[in-house]
Protein backbone atom coordinates (compact mmCIF):
# COMPACT_ATOMS: atom_id res chain seq x y z
CA UNK A 1 0.00 0.00 0.00
CA UNK A 2 2.74 2.60 0.40
CA UNK A 3 4.29 2.43 -2.96
CA UNK A 4 1.21 2.45 -4.43
CA UNK A 5 0.34 6.01 -1.89
CA UNK A 6 3.81 6.85 -3.39
CA UNK A 7 5.18 6.91 0.49
CA UNK A 8 8.55 7.43 1.11
CA UNK A 9 8.47 4.24 3.81
CA UNK A 10 7.12 1.48 3.61
CA UNK A 11 5.76 0.74 7.04
CA UNK A 12 2.24 -0.19 9.28
CA UNK A 13 2.12 2.46 12.29
CA UNK A 14 5.95 3.79 13.01
CA UNK A 15 4.67 6.90 13.44
CA UNK A 16 2.07 6.10 16.18
CA UNK A 17 4.72 4.70 18.36
CA UNK A 18 7.69 6.61 17.44
CA UNK A 19 5.12 9.56 18.43
CA UNK A 20 3.92 7.74 21.20
CA UNK A 21 7.70 7.21 22.83
CA UNK A 22 9.22 10.53 21.92
CA UNK A 23 5.51 12.10 23.97
CA UNK A 24 6.74 10.09 26.88
CA UNK A 25 10.33 10.71 26.56
CA UNK A 26 10.84 14.35 26.29
CA UNK A 27 11.72 14.29 22.67
CA UNK A 28 10.52 16.93 20.37
CA UNK A 29 7.16 14.91 18.50
CA UNK A 30 7.38 17.13 15.57
CA UNK A 31 10.94 14.65 14.89
CA UNK A 32 8.37 12.27 14.53
CA UNK A 33 7.68 12.80 10.44
CA UNK A 34 11.73 11.96 10.04
CA UNK A 35 11.05 9.12 12.26
CA UNK A 36 8.13 7.26 10.35
CA UNK A 37 10.37 7.28 7.25
CA UNK A 38 10.81 3.39 8.57
CA UNK A 39 10.90 0.38 6.27
CA UNK A 40 9.55 -2.41 7.25
CA UNK A 41 10.40 -5.73 5.15
CA UNK A 42 9.28 -9.13 5.89
CA UNK A 43 11.21 -11.79 3.78
CA UNK A 44 10.27 -15.63 3.88
CA UNK A 45 13.27 -17.86 3.81
CA UNK A 46 12.99 -20.28 0.97
CA UNK A 47 15.27 -22.87 2.11
CA UNK A 48 13.53 -23.19 5.26
CA UNK A 49 10.46 -24.39 6.54
CA UNK A 50 8.60 -21.05 5.39
CA UNK A 51 10.68 -19.05 8.36
CA UNK A 52 10.24 -15.35 7.98
CA UNK A 53 12.70 -12.52 8.69
CA UNK A 54 10.89 -9.40 9.54
CA UNK A 55 13.29 -6.24 10.10
CA UNK A 56 12.29 -2.19 10.42
CA UNK A 57 14.84 0.33 9.38
CA UNK A 58 14.45 3.34 10.83
CA UNK A 59 17.18 6.27 8.91
CA UNK A 60 16.10 9.14 10.72
CA UNK A 61 15.20 8.42 14.17
CA UNK A 62 16.27 11.56 15.65
CA UNK A 63 16.32 11.46 19.80
CA UNK A 64 18.43 13.43 22.25
CA UNK A 65 18.53 12.58 26.08
CA UNK A 66 19.25 16.12 27.42
CA UNK A 67 17.07 19.92 27.48
CA UNK A 68 13.91 20.26 26.43
CA UNK A 69 11.16 18.34 27.23
CA UNK A 70 13.35 15.12 28.85
CA UNK A 71 13.74 17.60 32.00
CA UNK A 72 9.73 17.12 32.84
CA UNK A 73 9.43 14.91 36.00
CA UNK A 74 7.21 12.48 34.18
CA UNK A 75 8.85 12.03 30.89
CA UNK A 76 12.42 12.07 33.02
CA UNK A 77 10.75 9.05 34.82
CA UNK A 78 9.92 7.04 31.99
CA UNK A 79 13.37 8.36 30.16
CA UNK A 80 15.72 7.41 33.08
CA UNK A 81 13.46 3.56 32.92
CA UNK A 82 14.14 3.32 29.51
CA UNK A 83 17.79 3.96 29.84
CA UNK A 84 18.09 1.96 32.92
CA UNK A 85 20.46 -0.83 32.74
CA UNK A 86 20.51 -4.33 34.36
CA UNK A 87 23.51 -7.05 34.65
CA UNK A 88 21.78 -8.85 31.68
CA UNK A 89 22.25 -6.17 29.19
CA UNK A 90 26.69 -5.65 29.24
CA UNK A 91 26.52 -4.65 25.54
CA UNK A 92 23.74 -2.39 24.95
CA UNK A 93 25.11 -0.70 28.39
CA UNK A 94 28.19 -0.14 26.52
CA UNK A 95 26.32 2.09 23.89
CA UNK A 96 25.97 5.74 24.10
CA UNK A 97 22.26 6.47 26.20
CA UNK A 98 20.89 8.19 22.85
CA UNK A 99 21.95 5.34 20.72
CA UNK A 100 20.26 3.07 23.55
CA UNK A 101 17.14 4.99 23.53
CA UNK A 102 16.70 4.78 19.75
CA UNK A 103 17.26 1.15 20.12
CA UNK A 104 14.75 0.81 22.38
CA UNK A 105 12.46 3.19 20.41
CA UNK A 106 13.34 0.70 17.28
CA UNK A 107 13.03 -2.54 19.59
CA UNK A 108 8.87 -1.11 19.86
CA UNK A 109 8.57 0.01 16.18
CA UNK A 110 9.49 -3.62 14.94
CA UNK A 111 7.46 -5.27 17.96
CA UNK A 112 4.23 -2.65 16.64
CA UNK A 113 4.67 -3.84 13.05
CA UNK A 114 5.08 -7.28 13.54
CA UNK A 115 1.92 -7.11 16.14
CA UNK A 116 -0.33 -5.69 13.50
CA UNK A 117 1.35 -7.70 10.80
CA UNK A 118 -0.03 -10.74 13.04
CA UNK A 119 -3.73 -8.86 13.23
CA UNK A 120 -3.75 -8.20 9.67
CA UNK A 121 -2.86 -11.91 8.81
CA UNK A 122 -5.12 -13.03 11.67
CA UNK A 123 -8.32 -10.76 10.52
CA UNK A 124 -8.42 -9.57 13.80
CA UNK A 125 -8.12 -5.65 12.92
CA UNK A 126 -11.17 -5.61 10.85
CA UNK A 127 -12.92 -7.87 13.52
CA UNK A 128 -12.37 -5.59 15.99
CA UNK A 129 -13.34 -2.58 14.31
CA UNK A 130 -16.65 -3.93 12.71
CA UNK A 131 -17.34 -4.88 16.51
CA UNK A 132 -16.18 -1.65 18.18
CA UNK A 133 -17.25 0.36 15.02
CA UNK A 134 -14.22 2.11 14.55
Amino acid sequence: GSRIAGAIGSNLHAANIIAALYIATGQDPAHTVEGSLADTNVITMISTNGDMEISTRLPALLVGIRGGGTELPAQKQCLDMLLQTTHYSLQTHRLHPCRRLAESIGAAVLAGELSLLAALSAHHLAESHTTLTR
